[in-house]
């Protein structure tokens, strides 16, 4: 057990922070719905029935308010994963040296002839297999994505139907939801900051250190090093 602790502490570590964090969420949230609705009870003069805890992470509500961020967190590793095949940031421990630009030699990403008898074995096939294979972190992550995506626009929908039913008002249709100023609003405001923090991420790693970690260079290393790690 405390070698398996060791050795996949880094997913340990942040399985334990997702999961303290998406239950605070859940409390405080729970905590809120029912603050705003007692007191949307009270202003029509009428008797607040709290929604229970259970109800309340099966609600629409709940699951809008995680999969906005969850969506925009994996497009974040998507983009991030596809666009450092092509782009460099010369200097930054993010980025691929100068002039290596590009899916690379077989030789280079060991697969087919070159690849080494510990290799996966969908590494060591050809066709259509060693494509997939080759390309699965994106296929995945994309695939997230656009799953959290579409939560993100059913959840949303229905929250936004029951608010304007709420103040009798007809309900959308989905597709007129998601070309809404309410849709595209909560997902940009997700967007841009994600797009922020990876471009910060490149660029003040090119010039700032964080001793022994593998996502700086080395302490010591001119500015001008690209894709060097501690």
């Amino acid at each position: 057990m405390r070698r398996i602790v060791r050795e996949q502490g880094l997913s340990l570590a942040f399985l334990a922070l997702f999961l303290a964090a998406l239950a605070g969420q859940a409390v405080a949230g729970w905590n809120d719905f029912n603050n705003l609705e007692t007191w949307h009870a009270t202003m029509a003069g009428e008797t607040p029935e709290p929604l229970s805890f259970g109800s309340y992470i099966t609600s629409s509500s709940f699951a809008q308010a995680v999969t906005e961020n969850w969506q925009s967190e994996y497009l974040q590793f998507t983009l991030f994963i596809l666009l450092t095949v092509w782009l460099i940031q010369k200097g930054s421990p993010e980025s691929k040296q100068p002039g290596e630009e590009g899916g690379e030699s077989d030789e280079q990403q060991l697969v087919g002839r070159y690849a080494k008898p510990r290799s996966p074995k969908w590494a060591k096939a050809g066709g259509w297999r060693l494509w997939v294979y080759g390309n699965s972190l994106v296929i995945v992550m994309a695939t997230i994505w656009i799953w959290s995506w579409f939560a993100q626009s059913v959840t949303g929908w229905s929250e936004y139907n029951a608010d304007r039913l709420e103040h009798e008002q007809g309900s959308l249709s989905w597709i007129v939801y998601i070309g809404s100023a309410d849709f595209w609003e909560t997902t940009l405001q997700n967007w841009q900051s994600e797009f922020l923090a990876v471009g910060s991420m490149a660029v003040l790693a090119i010039y700032l250190r964080q001793r022994g970690s593998p996502e700086s260079k080395p302490v010591g290393s001119p500015h001008d090093t690209t894709a060097a790690t501690g």
